[in-house]
């Protein structure tokens, strides 16, 4: 069984990974998603490590995200945390249309803004 985390601002996927103030937790099997807890991530934004600690303490294998920079990439990697970039749309749809094998990353990272300096 796997455990996905996606960032969500209400039911949306929130699209700025480091901004994102919660992430949607759904455990993985089969082809089934099913919505388990929601993470606050209040004052952990731009905070690759504090990020990573966070989804490895809740057994979080998974990021599906839309856009994220690649410092943050580099350090969930870092931890053993595979993440998929180009997501969008109602948390759900995500989490289903990742269960089902639908959703391949886009390779996707931001370069507008670098936060690996904090």
């Amino acid at each position: 069984m796997k455990k996905i985390a996606i960032p969500t601002n209400g039911e949306v996927l929130d699209a700025h990974f480091g901004r994102a103030l919660a992430f949607t937790v759904f455990e993985i099997e089969g082809n089934e998603a099913r919505k388990v807890e929601v993470l606050s991530a209040t004052g952990l934004q731009h905070q690759h490590e504090g990020l990573a600690s966070m989804f490895k303490r809740d057994g979080v294998n998974v990021l599906v995200c839309g856009g994220i920079g690649g410092g943050m990439i580099n350090g969930l990697n870092a931890v053993g945390l595979e993440v998929v970039t180009g997501a969008s749309g109602n948390v759900v749809d995500v989490a289903n249309s990742y269960a089902k094998g639908n959703l391949v990353s886009t390779g996707s990272v931001c370069h507008e803004h670098e936060h690996e300096h904090h």
